[in-house]
């Protein structure tokens, strides 16, 4: 069977396609790997989505999958191994065999670099974020821990500075990495206390997170902070080294024009996966709507 679209991931970007392709009368398949939802089913509180006040990530993400399910999506737990385009068709091979598609969206979305410390997977979401924008106002008040030290640290720090008393920074060096302009900004937040070759060595905590030990990559000496929380921003990473003879790729992000487009015709990128300054959940249902119609108008 040759689907209509076929799109590689089921977290929001991904959904939203399927909702819009299902509502042109295409059929569509989704290929997730591993769980429905993406980054943001992780999240347990979820106040930045327009018209709902609050809902938890998992939540959402039900919702969006029974949605879609009910008009019809097809939908298939495989890791996308490899993808041609052959007379106009696409064929994705998956660990499981091979789907064939008139179009394809790629929503794979991106995973946030990890300390891989013991404890961190079962602490995410129970004190460990890897998004201050999606989490750092339920810390309105408290104190708060942030580890890293380029772009999107800085941008946190600012961020969190805001409506926390103190932004306890911590850096692996004593020099900062991004912007000068947010740097600068850094530097001069009264709040934001910036400590210089500290290496996060252990998470506190058995169901919630309750403190940080670091070690001094100077001095060696240990350091250990009472926290429920705690930022980690120290990069994310693409995956879409399968994708590299049919894209164009900016440090593995992929590029696309404004209607979502690679430079394939007929394949398509969405949210986190692709080159863009803002990676929020209402900007890849954005991307999504997009791309869905614009593959429903190249399939005629």
């Amino acid at each position: 069977m040759v689907h209509d679209v076929l799109i590689i991931g089921g977290g929001p970007a991904g959904m939203t396609a399927a909702l819009y392709v299902l509502r042109s009368g295409k059929n569509v398949l989704i290929l997730e790997k591993e769980n429905f939802g993406g980054q943001i089913a992780t999240s347990p509180r979820v106040e930045n989505y327009p018209s709902i006040k609050a809902i938890s990530g998992i939540e959402l993400s039900d919702q969006m999958f029974s949605q879609i399910t009910e008009l019809g999506a097809e939908f298939e737990l495989e890791e996308v191994t490899g993808m041609v385009k052959e007379n106009g068709i696409f064929k994705v091979t998956t660990n499981y065999g091979e789907h064939l598609a008139k179009a394809v969206i790629i929503a794979n979305g991106v995973t946030h670099r990890h300390m891989n410390l013991p404890n961190e997977d079962k602490l995410t979401g129970k004190g460990i974020s890897f998004c201050a924008v999606c989490d750092g106002a339920f810390y309105k008040g408290q104190d708060t821990y942030l580890i890293g030290d380029a772009n999107t640290a800085l941008q946190y720090a600012l961020l969190l500075s805001n409506y926390c008393p103190k932004v306890h920074m911590f850096t692996l060096f004593d020099k900062l990495f991004g912007e000068e302009i947010l740097i600068d900004k850094v530097k001069n937040t009264e709040n934001i206390i910036i400590t210089p070759w500290m290496n996060l060595v252990e998470y506190k905590g058995d169901s919630e997170l309750t403190g940080l030990i670091f070690e001094n990559t100077k001095d060696q000496t240990i350091h250990e902070y009472k926290t429920n929380n705690v930022f980690i921003a120290i990069g994310q990473l693409p995956h879409n080294e399968v994708f590299e003879d049919l894209v164009e790729l900016d440090k593995g992000f992929i590029i696309t024009d404004e209607y979502m487009k690679t430079k394939t015709e007929g394949l398509y990128a969405i949210g986190d996966t692709r080159k863009k300054s803002v990676r929020q959940l209402v900007t890849a249902t954005n991307d999504g709507a997009i791309a869905a119609l614009e593959a429903v108008k190249y399939i005629g």
